[in-house]
């Protein structure tokens, strides 16, 4: 019997996946916990279109991840912080001071997106790397400078 599984199920497949698998275990166990629905032509037409949908999201969603970082390639990140004698910072720049300047610089990425390279704990200027999508990061300049200044 043919299926199409609604959720993931281990060792058989991913969820939208279409399989064929015994009778029994389709009725008894995949329809019966709501894992599944039989391939018949309704279900899959359903099956198709909510495919399309979701690859016209992701093409947004990159669309809009291309756009971000051309607008973020030639930025540069200015970060005021607290800093003591010979320009040592009062702890370190963390992944969330760079989304908060971002974020007042009108640009809303997520921290976790955010990757610095080594722990920034003196002035001057950085980088950090920026995964907007899959295959697309961008590398921002950051200028961490004296907050009293």
């Amino acid at each position: 019997m043919k299926v199409i599984l609604i959720q993931d199920v281990k060792a058989l497949g991913r969820k939208g996946d279409v399989k064929e698998v015994a009778d029994g275990y389709a009725r008894n166990y995949l329809f019966k916990n709501k894992l599944a629905q039989p391939a018949d032509k309704a279900n899959m037409n359903s099956l198709n279109h909510e495919l399309k949908l979701q690859m016209q999201r992701e093409a947004a969603a990159k669309a809009k991840a291309e756009s971000v970082a051309q607008a973020l390639k030639d930025k540069t990140v200015v970060l005021k912080v607290k800093c003591g004698e010979a320009g040592r910072l009062f702890g370190s720049v963390t992944n969330g001071d760079v989304a908060a300047a971002l974020e007042a610089m009108g640009y809303k990425i997520d921290k976790k997106k955010i990757e610095l390279p080594e722990s920034i704990k003196t002035l001057g200027e950085h980088s950090a790397v920026i995964k907007l999508h899959t295959n697309i990061s961008v590398t921002v300049k950051l200028e961490v400078r004296n907050a009293a200044e």
